[in-house]
């Protein structure tokens, strides 16, 4: 993958990420699991299992901005 596209895909992941982080507060894990893989098939963006129960655990402990970037690099 070259730097432009992979750019281009955490861009994608980050807006699923904020736009379910935006109106999923309090929503059970199970939820925000299934927002973010609906999010990531509506843009078109492939992610692991494991990604997105780190993005949705992510965004369930910290109750605010969750930066995709640095979920998916620790």
């Amino acid at each position: 993958m070259t730097e432009q596209h992979s750019t281009e895909k955490l861009e994608a992941i980050q807006a699923v990420v904020d736009r379910v982080t935006s109106w999923q507060d309090g929503a059970t894990e199970g939820t925000v699991e299934q927002e973010l893989r609906n999010g990531f098939s509506e843009a078109g963006v492939d992610v692991t299992d494991d990604q997105v129960t780190r993005l949705a655990d992510a965004i369930q402990s910290e109750h605010g901005t969750v930066s995709a970037s640095d979920v998916l690099s620790a």
